[in-house]
């Protein structure tokens, strides 16, 4: 699965999918096109057997993603979003498939939502992070939710009242980094890559139940309901052919092979 539209360039290294937002003219901002491929390119990711983690970045050493075109006009309007809202991922609240964001520069407004929307996050050194939209008379909508849950209360308030830059070094101790990749030797990708490796040596349906299981819990309004509740995926996953190899290979001291059923 590899190719290229609407400034967004796709293709697959194992089990793997890498998005990459190549934009750079434009710091890799999304315009209505580029938000509705990255819409159908996580689409066919969730549907697919072939795929378990997702990898977005940007072009260039720059931008990540600094939000939306806002030289083209329609970029403004709600109405011009995908359904599953900013890059096609900020609102896909069903996705059980982790997805990590490499982010190879500034990530600002849209493109710090889609780093909140991601499950991990390495960063370049020289990375920034900002929800600047109160400098320009907005709230960062939805950013502002994923926010207050990824990071202690206060230092979501300073982030999100200042619209101030971060760096790369204080959003890891804010909780919303969890590498800082070493300048060289293929940066963030490079770590996100190493990262998605390991998620994909594990086996499928428990890596999904896991990211079901975590997210899921935190809907609800104590720890007991979470322990309480049912989640589809662990259901399949107790049932799977790859739980019983699982036990096997350990019995027997070898490598599993998982099938993803």
């Amino acid at each position: 699965m590899e190719g290229a539209c609407a400034g967004i360039r796709w293709e697959t290294t194992g089990r793997t999918l890498v998005l990459t937002i190549d934009r750079r003219d434009r710091r890799n901002a999304l315009d209505p096109d580029a938000h509705h491929q990255l819409a159908d390119l996580f689409d066919a990711f969730a549907e697919s057997d072939a795929h378990l983690v997702a990898i977005v970045t940007g072009a260039g050493d720059r931008a990540f993603c600094a939000g939306s075109d806002l030289s083209v006009a329609a970029s403004l309007e709600r109405a011009n979003l995908p359904s599953t809202g900013f890059a096609g991922l900020a609102e896909r609240f069903d996705l059980t498939k982790p997805v990590i964001a490499a982010v190879n520069g500034d990530a600002i407004g849209g493109g710090m939502e889609i780093v909140l929307a991601c499950d991990l996050c390495v960063a370049v050194p020289a990375a920034r992070f900002a929800l600047p939209e109160p400098r320009v008379g907005l709230a960062a909508s939805g950013g502002l939710h994923r926010l207050a849950r990824q990071m202690p209360q206060k230092w979501a308030m300073e982030f999100a009242l200042t619209g101030r830059m971060f760096s790369a070094e204080e959003a890891a101790a804010m909780g919303v980094v969890n590498r800082i990749a070493s300048v060289g030797a293929g940066g963030a990708l490079a770590v996100a890559r190493e990262m998605a490796e390991m998620i994909c040596g594990n086996a499928p349906l428990a890596v999904q139940a896991t990211k079901e299981m975590m997210i899921g819990g935190l809907d609800l309004p104590d720890l007991q309901a979470a322990y309480e509740a049912r989640y589809p995926t662990f259901d399949v996953m107790l049932e799977s052919e790859d739980a019983v190899e699982g036990r096997a290979a350990f019995l027997q001291k070898r490598q599993p092979r998982w099938q993803g059923k």
